[in-house]
């Protein structure tokens, strides 16, 4: 009977429950879409990271974890020196990075040896790099400036002939050779970053420290530490902007709830008197109207999430390089603050309903 009343109460004011079920909705997608931004790009450049099997990683004097490469301050030699000291470095690959400010970077490397490090690349066409101004980019940044071996591509100011499209999530979305980076940006000599491939990684922890006492003005890091670093610095930055927008969404998901109750309420008064004067109790008034809450809040939810599923589809058709990573813990995350700032919105309502004097209820007019 309970359900029929809470089925029969909805339908009857169709706009007030479309409203709040629109309202939940978009706080549910607002906290979604916000944290999966934040977190997809962190796991993106993450997972980037780590495709190139890597063990150690130095970067420039005036860097830290979290900071993004604007320079190139590292002997270009240093990679030959460290290979000498250090029999345990199978590999040293040196880069030069320069982020163009749109979510990617374009990556100076010696393309032979990036591809040896990291295990082997996948073409989907093409071949690799000859000329000075050939370029390599992956197959998301490929789809995102419509271009395809052979095609030409702007790169600092400067054409560069696309030679392969290959699999993403190596390194970087654009590559171009090292040395033409250097002379474009003014470095010669000068690498960004140099990775350190080891025989055996259980070595990583001396070689750190050795390479750290070695070269006291640049930080080296085991690429495992690093990364760790780097997601809490992150996830600290982003925090200050995606917090305040939950809070907003769940304020406004609150707002709506309660003045849709609180206006249910008072048409609703007449209806109210007459349970009472039947013997109902203030906890069946209150548990009524609660679970009209909770079946709006529901709905709402299930809106929400198929929202955020059909824009993150959309955003990714449009714009390839953004990553939105949608996460089951998130998702509960919102079904939690949705539930609980609904909950709080009907709480005043229902409590004012259940308290009404049933004389004065049965009389309102």
């Amino acid at each position: 009977m309970i359900g029929r009343m809470v089925t029969s109460s909805l339908r009857h004011r169709p706009i007030r429950t479309g409203l709040s079920v629109f309202a939940i909705a978009m706080e549910v997608t607002m906290i979604l879409l916000m944290v999966g931004m934040a977190e997809g790009l962190l796991e993106d450049s993450q997972r980037r990271t780590r495709s190139i099997d890597a063990d150690i990683l130095i970067r420039p004097s005036s860097s830290s974890a979290a900071m993004s490469l604007t320079s190139a301050d590292i002997p270009l030699e240093l990679t030959a020196v460290l290979q000498e000291r250090y029999p345990e470095i199978r590999q040293a690959v040196g880069t030069a990075v320069l982020s163009e400010g749109n979510l990617q970077t374009v990556t100076g490397v010696d393309w032979a040896a990036f591809v040896e490090m990291c295990g082997g690349i996948h073409y989907f066409e093409g071949a690799p790099p000859e000329g000075p101004y050939d370029a390599v980019v992956d197959e998301v940044y490929a789809r995102y400036r419509k271009v395809s071996a052979g095609d030409s591509v702007r790169l600092l100011n400067h054409d560069f002939r696309v030679t392969a499209m290959v699999e993403s999530g190596k390194m970087s979305r654009v590559f171009i050779p090292i040395g033409t980076m250097q002379e474009l940006m003014g470095w010669e000599g000068k690498l960004s970053q140099i990775y350190l491939k080891l025989d055996d990684s259980s070595q990583t922890g001396r070689l750190v420290a050795e390479i750290s006492e070695l070269l006291p003005n640049y930080p080296v890091y085991d690429v495992e530490e690093f990364l760790s670093q780097v997601a809490g610095s992150v996830r600290e930055m982003s925090s200050q902007f995606v917090q305040p927008i939950i809070g907003i969404a769940v304020i406004i998901g609150f707002l709506v709830v309660l003045l849709s109750m609180y206006t249910a309420i008072l048409e609703r008064t007449r209806e109210v008197g007459i349970l009472k004067s039947l013997g109902a109790s203030q906890g069946f008034i209150i548990s009524i109207l609660l679970r009209e809450t909770l079946a709006v809040c529901a709905v709402g939810i299930a809106l929400g999430i198929g929202i955020t599923y059909l824009v993150r589809s959309a955003v990714q058709a449009s714009f390839p390089l953004m990553t939105i990573l949608i996460d089951q813990q998130w998702i509960a995350v919102a079904c939690l603050l949705a539930v609980v700032g609904s909950t709080l919105g009907a709480a005043y309502p229902a409590a004012r309903a259940a308290r009404q004097d049933t004389i004065s209820a049965l009389t309102y007019d």
